[in-house]
């Protein structure tokens, strides 16, 4: 038997822990989790890739088969970045073949690449290390192998506007995509409706309360019950949930069209942009209907009927631009604080920088999104206020400016953080709801890792 069939076998018996001839995704999803390999995706797309006859698993002539492919791949993506053909890839040639394909990295970056690949400490890679270290990871095309090494996890928080994941061209063609997104709708869905109380608590703060009239969260929650009794801590997330569609849909779309300018930031930014703009009126409804009082609308068409005849179509647009502008504070600062936290950990885990895992990128992403929310938040507000203006006094229609200084000289500083308490207590349990309900529409879906 030849060395690499050798390899091959000793490393089938390894993951065969059942010994019945053959390796299921559980299987070799708990070997790759044994030898230290965490890679979100890998088991299932492995045993999908080599399964020639469909029976969900595999034997070893399907194992080695699928092996022996893939590894034929492997070695034309290292020749690739092997530019001066010496048998080893370094830092400068990674850093120059994304450069070729417009993603620019510090060289910093591209020696931790290389430390998650250096077996022999020589900060150097050759192919048998890249094999070892991309054999059981299905990426086999320089942009898969990219995707890999800046993998990270967006989850909905009700009003993130977090920038889209990627997906490949594979992924595209088949039908995992939109499963990815219908999994990551129906979990900001059910993430949405278990923090709606908080979200409506915070609109309310942001609206009504002030220094003459402070609401306190009980307070403010006894209030709403008295009035509307206990379903009225849910008025609005009907309309919240039902823009996760739209929202989501023209994000991802907008968001793949500028992707090829590889600013991710700026691409994000004006995703998020281009998705406002589409389902803005969806948002005036849904701080119309959350701050309504019981009998005032009969549901959301009702309420944009009133709208319509009482004040309008340019009322469907109150507070827009505040939330425009809204949008460079909070993706800018969410994306940059997420790098750096990322960073950070990664600078004191070189041996797993190539992909530290789900429960880093989610606790970097929570602190991200957090900073993010500081930024923009009196932008929020400002906006929250201009919807609500004409239910409120329709005598007044003030502008984003003349707003902001009427707040400060009312209220002073702190009166443009009005809501953020509940804002941010909803964050922890809405991030847990919506990564849980992800990973188990994953699953139904078929596209679990």
């Amino acid at each position: 038997m030849r060395g690499d069939e050798r390899s091959y076998q000793d490393l089938f018996e390894r993951l065969d822990t059942n010994k019945d001839g053959k390796v299921d995704v559980a299987e070799l999803r708990a070997g790759l989790k044994a030898m230290g390999i965490f890679r979100l995706g890998a088991a299932q797309k492995i045993v999908s890739s080599g399964d020639q006859n469909e029976d969900g698993c595999l034997d070893f002539n399907e194992f080695s088969k699928y092996l022996k492919d893939h590894e034929k791949k492997l070695r034309l993506t290292f020749k690739s970045l092997d530019r001066n053909n010496d048998g080893h890839i370094d830092a400068l040639e990674i850093q120059q073949s994304l450069a070729e394909l417009g993603i620019d990295i510090s060289q910093e970056n591209a020696q931790k690449i290389l430390q998650s690949m250096d077996i022999d400490g020589t900060m150097m890679v050759d192919w048998n290390e890249w094999r070892e270290h991309f054999l059981l990871y299905p990426a086999q095309s320089l942009q898969e192998i990219i995707r890999y090494w800046k993998h990270s996890s967006v989850l909905d928080i009700g009003d993130s506007l977090a920038i889209p994941d990627e997906f490949t061209e594979e992924e595209k063609s088949s039908d995992r995509w939109w499963k990815h997104l219908v999994a990551g709708a129906a979990a900001g869905a059910v993430s949405r409706t278990g923090t709606a109380p908080l979200d409506r608590m915070k609109v309310f703060m942001q609206v009504h309360s002030s220094k003459s009239n402070r609401i306190s969260l009980v307070g403010g929650f006894r209030q709403m019950i008295v009035e509307g009794g206990l379903g009225s801590l849910w008025r609005g997330n009907g309309i919240n949930v039902l823009k996760i569609a739209p929202e989501t849909a023209i994000k991802f779309m907008a968001y793949e069209q500028k992707i090829q300018t590889h600013q991710r930031f700026l691409a994000g930014s004006l995703a998020g942009a281009t998705a406002q703009t589409a389902i803005y009126p969806m948002e005036v409804l849904k701080t119309r209907l959350t701050l309504r009082k019981t009998g005032q609308y009969s549901g959301m068409f009702d309420c944009a009927k009133k709208i319509l005849k009482n004040e309008g179509v340019k009322a469907f647009y109150k507070g827009y631009v505040p939330n425009l502008v809204g949008i460079i504070p909070y993706a800018g600062i969410d994306l940059a604080v997420y790098e750096s936290l990322k960073g950070a950990w990664l600078s004191y885990h070189p041996k797993d920088s190539a992909n530290p895992g789900v429960m880093v990128l989610v606790g970097c992403g929570t602190v991200s999104s957090t900073c993010g929310q500081l930024a923009s938040y009196p932008l929020a507000l400002v906006r929250t206020r201009m919807q609500a203006q004409a239910s409120l006094d329709a005598s007044v229609q003030t502008s984003m400016t003349g707003l902001i200084k009427k707040i400060l000289a009312k209220d002073g500083f702190l009166g443009l953080y009005r809501g953020i308490l509940p804002n941010f207590m909803k964050v922890i349990p809405a991030v847990s709801i919506s990564y849980v309900v992800y990973e188990y529409m994953k699953t139904g879906l078929g596209i679990s890792n």
